[in-house]
């Protein structure tokens, strides 16, 4: 009967460690899951937030608007100053473009694909233009007047980014944009 007590004791005291070790795995899982969970949130995949996004879909636009811009004049320059900052125009923000097209792809934020409707107009009254009107008219609205524009975005962009990776391209562009807005400026058509 001593041997019954004892066997039936053991037998709870096994009970209990196994049900107690059984929640001490069930909470490590549970914690290691959440910890998973926020290394997710935190890495390259984590969802952005509004403001980020937008600094995102503002970067492509402003690239997207310049190299239409700037293939306009490719073709309907007559200067050959405004020829070349037309093709560093294409270059540069097409570099940016691919920079900002990759990071929103890690992102899963859809971009823009076309100019927004201001530079479509604006591409429209550029197409009527030749000439020296036309140089003119592609430096005072690509170069100076988007430039302004856009850097005063970035800058406003940026002061708010909280993503790194959204942070080190509105960081890598503002100089960028800096450069272009000084050449245009010092273009005198």
């Amino acid at each position: 009967m001593q041997n019954s007590k004892t066997l039936k004791g053991l037998l709870a005291v096994s009970v209990l460690a196994a049900m107690f070790s059984a929640v001490g795995v069930q909470a490590q899982t549970t914690s290691s899951a959440a910890q998973n969970g926020a290394a997710v949130q935190n890495g390259s995949s984590a969802k952005l937030s509004a403001g980020d996004e937008k600094a995102l879909k503002d970067m492509a636009r402003a690239n997207i608007n310049e190299i239409a811009a700037a293939k306009i004049a490719l073709s309907k320059a007559q200067s050959s100053q405004v020829k070349v900052f037309a093709q560093q125009m294409v270059k540069d923000h097409g570099d940016a473009l691919t920079k900002v097209q990759t990071v929103a792809q890690q992102k899963g934020v859809t971009l823009p694909t076309e100019p927004d409707a201001k530079h479509k107009a604006t591409a429209a009254m550029l197409e009527k233009q030749s000439g020296s009107a036309f140089d003119k008219m592609y430096m005072e609205n690509a170069g100076t007047m988007d430039h302004k524009m856009v850097l005063s975005t970035l800058q406003s962009d940026a002061s708010k980014i909280k993503d790194p990776d959204v942070k080190a391209l509105a960081d890598a562009h503002t100089p960028v944009v800096e450069q272009h807005l000084k050449s245009a400026q010092q273009m005198s058509m």
